[in-house]
């Protein structure tokens, strides 16, 4: 039976464009940034067979998930609620330690993420109460729209925010974005960034107070002896993760300025490895495969790719990489104006936020201009989870930019 491509890869041409730019990028970086992979296999081609499956299975699921009417996905909503809950409870019981967190769960010989499956499932529910509580009479959503959606996500941001604070942070605001485009009340959300506001100083005062400096906060770097990793996957109770929040945030904000001569880089790893691989790019980069800081950076294929993208392909490559994420954004946005119905606009307007503010929050800590967090760079990072999650995203987005388009064809017609 002969299938044309053009069967396969339907839905939107630019955000297909961009998909695939994304991940041509990825294999090539990936696969430059594991050298630290390869040495430690012992197997130099490895680490990238294993990206390419996870490329390639992440396709699949994006076409196939494309292939799905967008109405389904709200049948789906109770299990994947059930999914997310369990897994997030399972993962701070039972989960495999990475860096001195729980964040992933060993099944099977693979580890995923819990907190993946949550974010996609929080904007798949907010989509649906935000759609199913508008008004009839056109003036945004009813103000009991924002009641159902906390009481959904506020359990979901705390149970991953134990473990996974920059998940949390990035899940709440992507959702209170949803909130603010799907019109809820602005006193309502003016009370809640109210709320918001304390709740951050509170929290900023119990880290800087209970967390100590101890313990480094660069988990890879050479000057980590096995007693402080011993002593960091051994710590347990609910705040036993405000030492490496304070730590990031004390160093983040130490303003002393340090003679080059006298900059302790085994103190502050990666960050000064990732500014050396950008200090060191000029302006059309060292070309692809030559990055020299990939040996040094211990999270150069995840966290810090974006470094190495830019010691690699320049600042023209830099800009490149940022205008996709940028298209990806305006594409989806001008998707959802062409939808008929709430649900699939808020949907696609809110997958879009999650996966380009992540990267937004990746590129600054690579470039230093914020607090290390630990998220990857979407479609690009090598990963698992991740990986296989946001294509399904892209394949979601592609379902309802098909949708979007047969709507326009027969009001046309």
């Amino acid at each position: 039976m002969n299938i044309k491509i053009g069967n396969l890869f339907k839905g939107d041409k630019v955000i297909w464009m961009v998909f695939l730019f994304l991940c041509l990028i990825s294999i090539v970086e990936v696969f430059s940034a594991s050298s630290t992979l390869t040495y430690k296999t012992q197997n130099y081609m490895g680490p990238l067979f294993k990206h390419l499956f996870m490329i390639g299975l992440g396709l699949f699921v994006a076409i196939v998930t494309l292939n799905i009417p967008c109405r389904y996905f709200k049948i789906v909503t109770p299990l994947l609620l059930f999914v997310s809950f369990v897994t997030l409870l399972w993962v701070l019981v039972a989960g495999e330690s990475i860096n001195g967190a729980n964040r992933v769960i060993p099944l099977a010989g693979f580890t995923f993420q819990p907190s993946e499956i949550a974010k996609g499932t929080m904007v798949l529910v907010t989509a649906q109460i935000l759609s199913a509580m508008q008004r009839a009479d056109g003036k945004g959503a009813d103000e009991k729209a924002m009641k159902y959606v906390l009481v959904l996500l506020l359990p979901t941001v705390f149970l991953i925010g134990l473990e996974n604070l920059s998940t949390a942070i990035l899940l709440f605001t992507v959702v209170f974005l949803m909130m603010f485009i799907g019109r809820v009340p602005m006193l309502q959300m003016g009370k809640l960034m109210g709320v918001g506001i304390v709740a951050i100083a509170i929290f900023l005062t119990l880290v800087l107070t209970l967390g100590s400096m101890e313990e480094e906060d660069d988990a890879d770097g050479p000057a980590r002896t096995e007693q402080a990793v011993a002593a960091k996957e051994s710590s347990s109770g609910l705040f036993h993760r405000f030492s490496t929040w304070r730590n990031r945030i004390v160093k983040k904000h130490d303003t002393k300025n340090v003679a080059p001569e006298d900059y302790d880089i085994d103190n502050n790893y990666q960050v000064g490895h990732a500014n050396i691989a950008i200090a060191s790019s000029g302006i059309i980069g060292k070309g692809p495969g030559n990055s020299t800081e990939r040996d040094y950076l211990p999270q150069a294929y995840s966290d810090f790719i974006y470094a190495i993208i830019i010691e690699e392909m320049g600042i023209f490559g830099a800009i490149f990489v940022v205008f996709l994420y940028v298209i990806l954004l305006f594409r989806c946005a001008r998707i959802a104006g062409r939808c008929e119905n709430n649900f699939p606009a808020f949907l696609v307007l809110g997958l879009a936020l999650l996966l380009v503010i992540q990267a937004a929050i990746n590129m600054m800590v690579a470039c230093d201009f914020g607090i290390v967090t630990g998220q990857p760079l979407p479609l690009i990072s090598r990963g698992g989870t991740s990986t296989i999650i946001n294509c399904a995203y892209i394949g979601v987005i592609l379902s309802v930019s098909r949708s979007a388009q047969r709507s326009t064809e027969l009001a046309k017609a």
